[in-house]
């Protein structure tokens, strides 16, 4: 039998920017100066009203760059915010930001920050 744990993340939230191509970094760069950890950062290609704005109907390209980042419950609103203000998502056409409650999550957590997680409970 393995000694081998898992440590399980369950106060988590997922956050997801799409944003306009090449706002990524700078949005990232928000939430990290927020306390997010790290995000990963994808290429994705949007459909919608601006594929008819294009002359004589042709496509206009609609790049966009995901951002998902996950976040302890306690530390969402705020980094939210900051991504939001960031991406000047208040401008028309400049992207769209959701949050998903996540059941679980896991990853690596030094043995020192589970010790003290555990002794907090």
């Amino acid at each position: 039998m393995s000694t081998r744990e898992i440590v399980v993340l369950t106060d988590v939230a997922l956050i997801t920017a799409a944003v306009q191509r090449g706002m990524a970094d700078e949005v990232v760069k928000a939430a990290q100066e927020a306390g997010a950890q790290g995000a990963s950062i994808h290429y994705a290609h949007g459909r919608g009203v601006r594929e008819r704005l294009g002359i004589w109907g042709l496509a206009v390209e609609a790049e966009k760059e995901v951002i998902n980042i996950v976040v302890s419950n306690d530390q969402v609103d705020h980094i939210f915010e900051r991504m939001y203000l960031a991406g000047k998502m208040d401008t028309p056409g400049m992207g769209f930001m959701w949050v998903t409650p996540l059941e679980k999550a896991a990853t690596f957590v030094p043995p020192e920050v589970v010790e003290r997680l555990t002794y907090r409970k």
